[in-house]
């Protein structure tokens, strides 16, 4: 048969059908993909209508045998040096689908068993029958004498029909995992019912084109309805990915109409592959979509978005070429070269914006705005706004890493956390984690989890190590919002306990004293009139006890916060509560290596950690003195650092003891720094207190 002969006949009677799968993302954000996939994990489903396990064996000979039959159509079609024509689009569809059908076939029957996979093979093996069908009668017209090519010949016309009509015919009624219900069995029987009559009417009878087409495509209007009614109202756990189906059904029933058509329509000869080239790039994976991001069957499958992402813009460059040929050969255009290379150009500049929208739109659908960093950056800034609270912030963040991601689920985890700190969606499959890293170290991790039937590729991996910067500036902000809270409910417990503290010695030492001393007076004054010496006598006492309760208020000012401390610097106070305590005989031993001037807050905390360990060492340490070294130097950072040592020579630290209101006291005085302190015993005896406080000017 001759290629014009025979494709006029395909345009009037029907399309050869061979579906491409290519990968596409849904409005519920969900991508599904086909042609090269990732196993990573099986999981069981209860309740689905497929057996357990699969079939590899039927599994590996449906897609060995489309493979098969596209390379031996591939071969006859090359070996015959057929003239270039645009109506051969039909054999490259054919060609596509036999491989892409086979292989998805393959790789799904080879893991659970359910009619959809044997279907998509037996398509497969259909259309690789009508590819390789046309290749060999095309070898046949230039080698004449080549075996049963009449018995080949009109494989081309028909042996692509019952897998074709399949695919939206009855395909849409078996997707779900559960018993069919009365009405999908009856629209199962219909469909059947529908691919026989139109097998059996075009292959044996004159019938009129509109009486062939009609019931095919009202049937297939008919699953597409089921499909949507189904995907708004059926079983929550199975609406995932049923628009897609819905859409796909659509489309692939319509695409038929124009085969109704008058063939004498202008241009209705490229029309007809070019829209069922269109649909049938789509269809297939809105199936895809249905099946592997409901895990349906039990079936556990992953695809790489880079893999998705590659497919789809392969698929669109492909389809540019098509478009941007046929358009060119539309267009009137005189003989020259010169013309038909302008006719060439002026088409191709009218496409290039569709296609460059259309790869844009197909890196939004697999990636989100991950592929473009600053516009996720954006999104999350976005949600920093709209924190109001400080969990709030970083639930918006794992929500916003998600959205910008398309991600099925996002966690934040402090380093040490058992639990997250902020969670968004609900993990399903193997999660992928990234280390938060703000200034060099590790302030948490990011987990992270795609939807079902994907895996993060490397393009979404770069992204999440880009936003995972982002998450950590936000954790530490948070984590330092925090500290910042508890620092100041600590300087609040520290604050109350140095009133106590105050209260305690104006109630029980300087208040006791003053009533005394009020009593003396009294008994002076008694005393006056009947024995002046005994009088005389009494005030001398009480000027002592006075004397000695303004030395009291005196110590415990200077304790808080000495003058000298403000006037001459940490040093010269260090040497003033050296003479002090020697009065006692307690022997200070200072050492203080430090410049003129000390950043006063450093110096203060530094003070006050000095005067409650010499106060502790005075009073359980048993010894009789102790030495008091501070140092000023600089930290391998750059920075500078004030160092405070106080070491006794008494019985040394208890580290299982609970610490006192002091030891408390000395610890939120260095923490409020960001400094340390360390105590402990020493060798062979005593106690070291060491407290490193960084300074913010010397």
């Amino acid at each position: 048969m001759a290629l014009g002969a025979f494709r006029a006949g395909v345009t009037q009677n029907g399309p050869p059908d061979c579906e491409s799968f290519w990968p596409v993302s849904g409005p519920e954000g969900l991508t599904d993909a086909g042609g090269a996939y990732e196993e990573e994990r099986l999981s069981e489903r209860s309740g689905g209508s497929a057996g357990t396990g699969g079939w590899p064996v039927p599994a590996g000979v449906l897609a060995f045998t489309s493979w098969l039959l596209g390379v031996l159509a591939l071969v006859a079609f090359v070996a015959a040096e057929p003239t270039l024509d645009a109506d051969q689009l039909f054999f490259l569809v054919d060609l596509l689908g036999a491989g892409v059908y086979g292989t998805v076939a393959g790789v799904v029957l080879a893991r659970r068993v359910h009619p959809v996979p044997i279907i998509l093979g037996l398509t497969g093996i259909g259309v690789g029958l009508a590819a390789f069908s046309y290749g060999y009668t095309q070898l046949a017209l230039v080698r004449p004498g080549l075996p049963a090519v009449a018995a080949i010949e009109p494989l081309q016309n028909t042996a692509w029909i019952p897998g074709t009509l399949a695919l939206f015919l009855v395909i849409p009624w078996l997707i779900r995992d559960h018993r069919l219900e009365p009405v999908a069995r009856a629209g199962l029987l219909l469909g059947t019912a529908t691919i026989v009559w139109y097998f059996v009417a075009r292959t044996y009878t004159d019938i009129a084109q509109i009486w062939l087409i009609a019931p095919v495509v009202t049937v297939g209007l008919l699953a597409a309805a089921d499909a949507a009614w189904r995907w708004r109202r059926g079983p929550v756990d199975e609406r995932v990915g049923l628009g897609w189906l819905c859409l796909g059904t659509v489309l692939m029933a319509l695409s038929f109409v124009p085969l109704a058509l008058p063939p004498t329509w202008p241009s209705l000869w490229m029309l007809t592959p070019l829209i069922h080239l269109a649909v049938q790039a789509f269809y297939p994976a809105a199936i895809l979509v249905s099946i592997l991001r409901q895990r349906m069957w039990g079936l556990d499958l992953a695809v790489s978005r880079a893999v998705l992402a590659g497919t789809l813009t392969v698929a669109l460059l492909a389809l540019y070429v098509v478009v941007a040929t046929a358009l060119a050969r539309l267009l009137p255009a005189a003989d020259s070269v010169l013309a038909q290379a302008v006719a060439a150009g002026a088409v191709a500049v009218a496409v290039q914006p569709s296609r460059m929208w259309l790869q844009r739109r197909v890196h939004d659908l697999v990636y989100g705005e991950g592929r473009d960093p600053a516009r996720a950056v954006r999104r999350l800034g976005a949600r920093f706004a709209e924190a109001e609270t400080p969990e709030d912030l970083v639930s918006e963040l794992a929500a916003g890493v998600a959205v910008a991601l398309r991600l099925e689920s996002v966690s934040v985890w402090r380093s040490d956390d058992t639990d997250p700190v902020a969670s968004f969606g609900n993990p399903t499959g193997h999660p992928t984690t990234v280390e938060l890293i703000h200034r060099g170290a590790q302030v948490g991790r990011l987990t992270v989890t795609a939807p079902p039937g994907e895996t993060l590729g490397s393009r979404s991996r770069k992204s999440l190590d880009e936003l995972a910067s982002v998450v950590a500036a936000g954790l530490v902000l948070v984590q330092a919002t925090q500290d910042l809270d508890a620092a100041r409910e600590r300087l609040s417990t520290v604050r109350l306990e140095e009133r106590r503290v105050i209260r305690r010695e104006l109630h029980d030492g300087l208040g006791p004293s003053l009533a005394g001393i009020r009593l003396g007076l009294q008994g002076v004054r008694n005393l006056l009139r009947t024995d002046s010496d005994a009088a005389v006598r009494l005030l001398e006492s009480l000027q002592v006890q006075l004397d000695h309760q303004v030395d009291g208020v005196r110590s415990l000012s200077r304790n808080l916060f000495p003058p000298i401390l403000d006037e001459l610097g940490l040093a010269a106070a260090l040497e003033e509560l050296a003479v002090q305590h020697a009065r006692g005989g307690f022997a200070l031993d200072v050492r203080a290596q430090l410049p003129a001037r000390v950043d006063p807050y450093a110096g203060a905390a530094a003070y006050g950690i000095v005067v409650e360990a010499v106060s502790n060492a005075r009073r359980h340490s048993g010894a009789d003195g102790c030495r008091v070294e501070a140092v000023c130097a600089a930290t391998e950072s750059g920075g500078r650092q004030l160092t405070v040592t106080i070491r006794d020579g008494g019985s040394g630290f208890d580290a299982g003891r609970e610490a006192g209101v002091g030891t408390r006291s000395m610890r939120e005085r260095a923490g409020e720094l960001g400094g340390t302190l360390v105590i402990d015993s020493v060798h062979p005896h005593g106690t070291r207190v060491t407290a490193r406080l960084p300074l913010t000017a010397s």
